[in-house]
């Protein structure tokens, strides 16, 4: 069984993100019920399909598979949810551990969140000066919620 144990915070100054080099990201999503979210990511020159469940603390059930590129972008253009959520990943290691921040564009510009995955909910981390409020749980940073209601304008 897949499970996929991660906290979620805003990032209140992306400063350092110029000295890396990210990657461009581009989902969408078939199924956004909150029992069973259904995604496909096309993540540079690689995609996946993902499953996933509900919550339950900082834990839910995903399953994730690779697929096609050009069958991922044809499944993006025809059948997914719109507006379809760009943003550029960024993999920060940081003391032994490595954040993913994404800085998203097009109607979610201006959101920039950083996720951290654990190997149990226990788990301490420490947390880098870029790291603003905590937003693990809140649905409206979920990116199965920005397609609904986009993060522009906040």
């Amino acid at each position: 069984m897949g499970k996929e144990i991660e906290r979620k915070f805003l990032v209140k100054d992306p400063s350092f993100l110029k000295e890396l080099e990210g990657v461009y990201y581009h989902q969408g999503y078939l199924s956004t019920e909150k029992e069973r979210v259904v995604r496909v990511r096309i993540m540079g020159d690689k995609a996946a399909l993902t499953l996933k469940g509900t919550d339950t603390g900082f834990t839910r059930l995903e399953y994730e598979y690779n697929i096609p590129v050009a069958e991922a972008d044809e499944i993006l253009e025809k059948l997914c949810l719109k507006p379809t959520i760009k943003k550029k990943r960024y993999r920060v290691p940081f003391q032994g551990f490595t954040w993913e921040v994404d800085v998203f564009s097009g109607e979610n510009e201006g959101l920039i969140l950083a996720e951290i995955e654990l190997a149990s909910e226990e788990q301490e981390f420490p947390l880098p000066s870029w790291v603003g409020e905590e937003v693990t749980g809140d649905p409206r940073y979920y990116n199965a919620y920005l397609i609904a209601h986009p993060y522009a304008g906040h």
